[in-house]
């Protein structure tokens, strides 16, 4: 990432604002801003979820793995505004268990760049599939988006929900049926929220 020319960017936007940096407050903002939206809001573009993601061997048999209400925060790629929620991860092990919280480093690091939930949800079901190998994966993120919230629709407390399966949780009806219930989203019921 250039900090500089997101420095640069925010003086101009600012400037397009009407702003003209009289006072001293506003004066050091485009560095803050460049270094918040650097060191934080966008860090996953410099961290590698898979290598995050370390596991060890799986006992034999081994049911499923469910994770559930894992908070993140993501900005949304369309308007930049941020939206946030919970992420919910069932996976069904074939030889590798991962480090318990390994699954939030995943969801973190995918999560802290420009994204859409969908897109997100996807990724983050992705990564665990390759990495893990399971016999199946379910992610399910539930979402506030300021986009909808703070301008357009205004339509506060209304959520995105999302859904990615792999392996025998999108081919098999009733182990997706078991997964969506683990994670609190079976029988049409949302689970509670961020």
């Amino acid at each position: 990432m250039n900090a500089a020319e997101m420095e640069a960017g925010i003086r101009l936007f600012l400037q397009g604002v009407g702003e003209r940096f009289a006072g001293d407050d506003l004066e050091a903002t485009p560095g803050r801003v460049a270094k918040a939206w650097a060191e934080d809001l966008l860090s996953g573009y410099g961290r590698d979820p898979e290598r995050d993601l370390t596991w060890t061997p799986a006992p034999a048999g081994a049911g499923p793995v469910v994770v559930r209400d894992v908070r993140f925060a993501s900005i949304c790629v369309h308007h930049l505004l941020p939206f946030s929620g919970l992420a919910h991860v069932a996976y069904l092990p074939g030889k590798r268990l991962a480090g318990l919280s390994k699954i939030g480093r995943v969801v973190d690091a995918l999560s802290r760049r420009l994204q859409i939930q969908e897109r997100l949800t996807a990724e983050i079901g992705e990564v665990l599939d390759r990495v893990l190998e399971p016999r199946g994966v379910l992610v399910a993120l539930e979402a506030e988006h300021t986009c909808m919230t703070l301008r357009g629709v205004r339509k506060e407390g209304s959520r995105l929900v999302t859904v990615a399966s792999t392996g025998v949780y999108h081919s098999d009806p009733e182990s997706r049926r078991e997964a969506l219930s683990l994670v609190g989203l079976g029988a049409g019921s949302l689970h509670g929220g961020s």
